[in-house]
């Protein structure tokens, strides 16, 4: 039976153990919105954050904007239609949590690791993301319904 699959019914310690042979730690959370100014807005004015860095992915159908929070970020996705992704989740959920994002050191050999392990996947090889990052999502049924991000850093942002 699969380490991951069954690191619930493991020790602490060894369940501790396998998350850091594939996650070094959250890079961001993703959150869709329909507004991307209105949440900027809100963001900085607001919380007191300031943008970091503002780009538009065609690939991934979105125009994406980071905040920092420490070491780790607050992301916003815009789609750029509503065939996409991001614009099939606000038609079907509203604006909020889309997904939650770990960083890794590399993502083939975590792909590769987890598809070993049996875990589902809609990326099975990594696609470019933000600031030139390699990223892949995993299905959202293998991870408490949760959509998880897997990210490898072109350069490591702090």
């Amino acid at each position: 039976m699969s380490a991951i699959r069954t690191a619930c019914e493991v020790s602490p310690c060894t369940a501790k153990l396998i998350s850091l042979l594939v996650f070094s730690r959250i890079d961001h959370i993703g959150i869709a919105v329909a507004d991307l100014d209105a949440a900027i807005a809100v963001h900085e004015g607001t919380y007191g954050m300031r943008v970091v860095h503002r780009e538009t992915l065609e690939e991934q159908g979105v125009e994406a904007v980071l905040f920092d929070v420490g070491e780790n970020h607050v992301e916003l996705l815009r789609p750029l239609g509503d065939d996409t992704p991001v614009g099939r989740f606000l038609a079907k959920r509203g604006p909020g949590l889309h997904h939650v994002a770990y960083q890794v050191h590399d993502i083939s050999a975590a792909l590769s690791r987890l598809r070993e392990d049996g875990v589902r996947m809609i990326d099975v090889a990594p696609r470019t993301g933000i600031r030139g990052s390699r990223v892949a999502f995993l299905h959202p049924t293998a991870s408490g319904s949760v959509l998880t991000e897997l990210v490898e850093p072109a350069t490591v942002h702090r």
